[in-house]
């Protein structure tokens, strides 16, 4: 039997300790901080929050600059954006998948330079996808329509190319992690099928070559088939299974069907859990998500009947694993969904869907030790796609306006209630926070100021 050493977290147990004190002579008094209990288990320390947070309330985000307009100067109007990186200094670097090339910007949103434009030669973008920053500065591009990573010193103005197997595979969205030893992880298919993951080194060299990590559990899906045909789905709201890279260069990875999560460490893992009461699958949802599903199958099985098991009764606990500049770790949670009429429902095409069901967005957050924060709730313009950039109490993300208009904007996490009017963390409406902020092309405003992985 594996030795097993119970005990409470000592910073947990000098917190409960001093609320006790605080409650004999105050009453009123709010508990302060988590109650947390750690096991060890050969090499995994357990982690768990059994209550409680050091915020111990919701967390906002508060706007201070955004960056982008509706009309304008060129170098303020995005097409679409696909990615979204941060250096040391706050510069923001902005990835129009449109317009094919990476605008930068200064912490407050003044605009610096453009990198890159449409091409096979050097510094041009066949089909560009992502971007990220490595410690010194360099700005990687992923472009696997030209099979390389295309790096640019916005320093010295030289440019680089990193060749790689993109393995015919695109892969809009996912991520190009970065670690503290300016290492890249690249995620690739061999042309067995098989993902993959590689390890390039500060000036491009494959150290390593992993397999992209797994895990035993296998998602259930339904199926369609027909002799020229077939098409298969997974059954709505069962587990999956997520990883990311840590800042660390360690795979934080965890199954969402229990809030148990992984963070490879040089001394073994680290698995953070916490209590979580599952969210539940309305019947309304359930049944828009299995009709949705039906049609879709009959689209090309016209006589098609459900052959999975039944949508499960809750939800899986999280949808995303995310990793921050500084170690933090942020958990996208599944949340209650509400009933939204589709403004642009177009009744002749059989795909588009007259209402759809939205969840809103929440996070949790911890610290690299599994120090559990707090939630925090972002506002009704936050746009969790593309991945956001967390750093210490700040968060860089895309906001979409009620036009679709796309802007990136610079949030600071603010614990408690903010702009005293009584809605707290949830936020809600364009910038509902009463507190100033730089604008750069507005936003409706005008004005405003102020694995471990080894070689």
């Amino acid at each position: 039997m594996a030795d097993r050493s119970l005990r409470r977290a000592r910073p947990s147990t000098l917190v409960c300790a001093a609320t006790l004190a605080l409650a004999a002579c105050n009453p009123d008094a709010v508990p302060v901080g988590p109650s947390v209990a750690v096991d060890t288990v050969g090499d995994t320390t357990i982690v768990r929050t059994l209550s409680g947070s050091v915020w111990n309330t919701e967390a906002a985000l508060v706007p201070e600059v955004s960056i982008g307009e509706l009309e304008g100067a060129d170098e303020y109007l995005f097409g679409r954006i696909g990615s979204l990186a941060v250096d040391n200094d706050r510069n923001v670097y902005v990835f129009d998948t449109q317009a094919n090339h990476v605008h930068v910007f200064d912490a407050e949103g003044a605009y610096l330079a453009t990198f890159g434009r449409e091409g096979e030669g050097p510094g041009e973008f066949a089909r560009a996808e992502t971007i990220a920053v490595l410690p010194d500065g360099r700005l990687l591009v992923r472009d696997p329509g030209n099979m390389r990573v295309q790096v640019f010193d916005p320093a010295s103005g030289e440019t680089d190319e990193w060749p790689y197997n993109s393995g015919n595979t695109y892969r809009p969205g996912a991520p190009m992690p970065t670690d503290v030893r300016g290492r890249t992880f690249l995620l690739t298919s061999e042309q067995t099928g098989d993902d993959i993951v590689i390890v390039l080194g500060p000036d491009g060299t494959n150290l390593d070559t992993l397999p992209e990590p797994t895990t035993d559990y296998e998602r259930i899906f339904v199926s369609a088939k027909t002799e020229n045909a077939s098409v298969t789905s997974p059954v709505p709201f069962t587990p999956r299974f997520f990883w990311a890279v840590h800042p660390s260069g360690h795979f934080l990875t965890g199954l969402s069907a229990d809030y148990r999560i992984d963070l490879s460490r040089d001394d073994g893992v680290l698995r953070i859990e916490r209590d979580y009461d599952p969210v539940p699958v309305s019947d309304g949802e359930r049944d828009y998500r299995r009709e949705s599903l039906v049609r879709m199958m009959r689209f090309t099985v016209p006589d098609w009947t459900w052959d999975g098991p039944g949508i499960p009764g809750h939800k899986p606990v999280f949808n995303q694993l995310l990793s921050g500049r500084d170690g933090r770790i942020w958990v996208r949670l599944t949340t209650l969904a509400l009933r939204v009429e589709n403004e642009n429902h177009d009744p002749e095409n059989p795909f588009s869907e007259p209402v759809t069901w939205e969840e809103s967005t929440r996070y949790d957050v911890f610290e690299p030790d599994g120090t559990y924060l707090g939630v925090v709730v972002p506002p009704d313009e936050f746009a969790a796609s593309p991945d956001p950039v967390f750093d210490g109490d700040y968060v860089w993300a895309v906001a979409r306006d009620e036009l679709g208009v796309e802007r990136v904007v610079r949030y600071r996490i603010e614990v408690g209630d903010v702009g005293g009017d009584g809605e707290g963390a949830r936020g809600g409406g364009e910038f509902s926070s009463t507190r100033s902020f730089v604008l750069r092309g507005g936003f409706g405003h005008s004005g405003m100021t102020s694995p471990v992985v080894k070689m």
